[in-house]
């Protein structure tokens, strides 16, 4: 018996399907301890900074989790005001999500602080070419750096 080609690909796509709608995202302890375990192998942290970084970036991780939950009711509050016209509800969820956006900044940058503050002279060092390296980098559409003289 033959089967068409498109009844085939689309039952092969089945297991696929299945195996992402189980996928659950980090525990912001997870997502801690990832971070740690990184900046411990590219630091080489002592246990005391160590300690100091699962605090910071646990709390900052739980603080983001509770905010992406905020956007998502935020950006569901916008969708609903542009499709009704409202504008004030338009204002309202922007400046809703602006602040939110603030508050993740700062959560983020309030953990980042508490570690740097725990560094020696060379780890600082290191965390700046390897902030360079991760956000300093050229993006999307952006011209290329001029050369060095």
């Amino acid at each position: 018996m033959k089967y068409p080609i498109s009844l085939i690909a689309a039952l092969a796509l089945v297991p696929l399907a299945q195996a992402q709608s189980k996928w659950t995202p980090p525990t912001p302890e997870q997502v801690a301890q990832h971070q740690i375990a990184r900046y411990t192998t590219l630091l080489s942290l002592t246990s005391a900074q160590v300690e100091t970084a699962t605090a910071a970036f646990s709390a900052a991780a739980s603080t983001e989790q509770t905010l992406r939950g905020n956007e998502k009711t935020a950006h569901q509050a916008l969708e609903a005001a542009v499709k009704s016209n409202d504008t004030a509800s338009i204002q309202q969820a922007a400046t809703t999500l602006g602040q939110i956006e603030g508050q993740l900044a700062s959560a983020r940058a309030l953990a980042d602080a508490k570690f740097y503050a725990t560094l020696n002279a060379d780890q600082k060092t290191k965390y700046a070419e390897l902030e360079h390296g991760f956000h300093g980098g050229r993006g999307p559409g952006q011209p290329p750096s001029p050369p060095a003289e």
